[in-house]
């Protein structure tokens, strides 16, 4: 019996030390910093190829309007566009407040997602949170949920 409880109280520490966040490596941190970064440049010139290599086959990926959808469907809306060159973009994308917690070999990810259009530099910011994983060409999302922030409040 003793035996029997002993096994059950390690089974259950290893299952709640799995669920905690381990600390993020500096290098591991810059690597998903970089993905998302590369990721946002890509989409910021429309570009099928950043968005296929950022999105995991697996992805589910929440939009802002409420629609929720994988792959597939995400890639299809860029099957017939061509990248822009950097002279031809109109909005920018950049990502600001990037916090990174890590469980496993995941990596989730926050941050505000900011569309700044080149005409006359307005913002607007979507908070986006997503869940990342090691692959062997780099780092995939494989969960995205972007909503759109609220606006600011005036004192």
């Amino acid at each position: 019996m003793r035996t029997l409880f002993l096994t059950f109280v390690l089974l259950l520490s290893s299952v709640v030390s799995a669920q905690e966040a381990r600390p993020i490596s500096a290098s591991e941190a810059q690597q998903v910093t970089a993905a998302i970064e590369a990721f946002l440049y890509g989409a910021s010139i429309n570009d099928a190829q950043a968005h296929d290599k950022f999105w995991a086959p697996e992805l589910t990926y929440t939009s802002s309007n409420g629609t929720r959808f994988g792959k597939a469907e995400l890639m299809q809306g860029l099957m017939d566009s061509e990248a822009l060159s950097d002279g031809e973009v109109t909005a920018w994308y950049t990502a600001e407040n990037i916090e990174l917690k890590s469980f496993g070999t995941a990596v989730i990810v926050n941050f505000t997602l900011v569309s700044t259009q080149v005409l006359d530099q307005s913002r607007e910011t979507f908070l986006n949170s997503g869940v990342l994983v090691p692959r062997r060409d780099g780092w995939q999302a494989v969960n995205w949920h972007a909503t759109r922030a609220a606006p600011a409040t005036q004192p």
